[in-house]
């Protein structure tokens, strides 16, 4: 694992403790040329970084590969060797499978999943992304640390699943829990609920998984519901908000403030491991929320905040689904390297000219944003209490809260007690 650095830039305030993790092989996750997790967005998100100045004088960890031993914590050996054969191994084969109507094995060489060469040792250089992260905050060498190729939150032990081949978020929550630290809090924002870290720890009551995301009714992975709360000694440690299509970003930091940060505090962790999805904007193709890259921002630094709060600010921060590959998920987690590194940017920041000239070459028939905001102020009301739905006089907002107080008061209801919380309570 390699630590590089550079001098700050004069105006540029010196990064407090965070590191970014970063390799040129997660640009090697590539499932295939018309797939819609496109690396593109990482190489993107890197120059829009650098070329705001933030990487400069901050310390870039290169991470190594997650070894087998490592995978072994999520993963069954059966599913790793697949992965490992079906990476070094022909595809045509597998493609005619599918034709005769075979499942895929261990999920691999479906439409979501299709085989790609190296898929292993491009996966696991993602685990080992989240694992170097985990790693600098344990060794007390960071106290925050951000690895935008992880986020691969729904693969499962022996299943690749939803574009996901290796865990890298439960694996370094596994790695801490053997490291010194006995209470982990994962909070998921990603559109899509965040199944398999949750289901990786549905009975350890040592983590803490908050999943916000889109109606379980209305996209795939179809899990999620409020009812969703955690089993045996771990019941009430999963914690699920779902919250309906057209979603935005008052009515979505509505519902996070009123869950979450009351969840956070009761469960007293010693560190936050975030999942920080973006395909909830409003211009992602694959999910029907309508954030803006503002509100998405506002999202990153509550979440920081409850780490600052009740971690002593001990936070990882990983990437995750978003496939508005050039308009939206370079500004997004520019801010949330930013927000890692304590160097919060303004929205109204200009994305810099050589990256527009850049991404212009590559995509010439998109219209490239010209600032690091939507243009949208992310404020939103607080929720106060059952029955307590403001009035807005605009009825689609007003049916909006009404339908996200619902969602509130359902998740509630079904986790704060077993947290030990007064779920009419708002001051809880």
């Amino acid at each position: 694992m390699a630590v590089m650095s550079t001098p700050a830039p004069d105006g540029l305030r010196r990064r407090a403790d965070g590191v970014v993790v970063w390799s040129p092989e997660y640009l090697d996750y590539r499932w295939s040329a018309d797939h819609p997790m496109n690396p593109t967005r990482l190489d993107l998100t890197m120059s829009l970084a650098r070329g705001l100045g933030l990487i400069e004088g901050a310390e870039v960890v290169r991470p190594d590969p997650a070894s087998d031993t490592d995978l072994l914590r999520i993963h069954t050996p059966a599913y790793i060797a697949a992965v490992k054969a079906a990476g070094s191994g022909p595809v045509q084969g597998l493609a005619d499978a599918r034709a005769e109507g075979e499942q895929a094995p261990h999920g691999l060489g479906s439409e979501d999943n299709p085989i790609f060469p190296r898929m292993h040792e491009a996966s696991a250089i993602l685990a080992g992304g989240s694992l170097a992260a985990a790693r600098e905050i344990a060794s007390g060498r960071a106290r925050r640390a951000v690895s935008i190729g992880g986020g691969m939150h729904h693969a499962m032990a022996d299943w690749a699943s939803g574009f996901c081949v290796y865990n890298d978020a439960a694996i370094a929550i596994s790695w801490l829990l053997d490291n010194g630290f006995d209470r982990i809090a994962y909070i998921d924002v990603d559109a899509h609920h965040g199944d398999g870290v949750q289901h990786a720890f549905l009975g350890d009551p040592r983590v803490l998984t908050v999943s916000i995301h889109q109606h379980p009714a209305t996209l795939w992975p179809n899990t999620g519901w409020s009812s969703e709360v955690g089993s045996g000694r771990g019941e009430g440690t999963a914690v699920n908000l779902p919250v309906l299509p057209g979603t935005v970003d008052s009515v979505w930091l509505r519902a996070f403030h009123a869950v979450v940060p009351g969840a956070v505090a009761a469960f007293k962790p010693q560190i936050v491991i975030s999942q920080c999805g973006v395909d909830s904007h409003r211009e992602d193709p694959l999910a029907d929320l309508s954030l803006t890259v503002d509100g998405q921002r506002a999202a990153f630094r509550a979440m920081r905040d409850l780490a600052d709060r009740y971690a002593e600010g001990r936070w990882i921060a990983v990437g995750g689904g978003g496939y508005g590959l050039v308009r939206v998920v370079p500004r997004a987690w520019t801010h949330l390297i930013a927000t890692a590194l304590d160097r919060d940017l303004d929205p109204a920041q200009p994305t810099p000219v050589q990256w527009r000239d850049r991404v212009a070459a590559m995509a010439p028939n998109v219209e490239l944003p010209l600032t690091m905001s939507d243009g949208v102020q992310p404020d939103y009301l607080p929720w106060d209490g059952p029955g307590g739905t403001p009035e807005t006089g605009t009825e689609t907002l007003d049916r909006a809260l009404v339908r996200v107080d619902a969602a509130i008061v359902a998740t509630r209801r079904a986790c704060y007690p077993l947290l030990g919380m007064d779920p009419e309570d708002p001051r809880d």
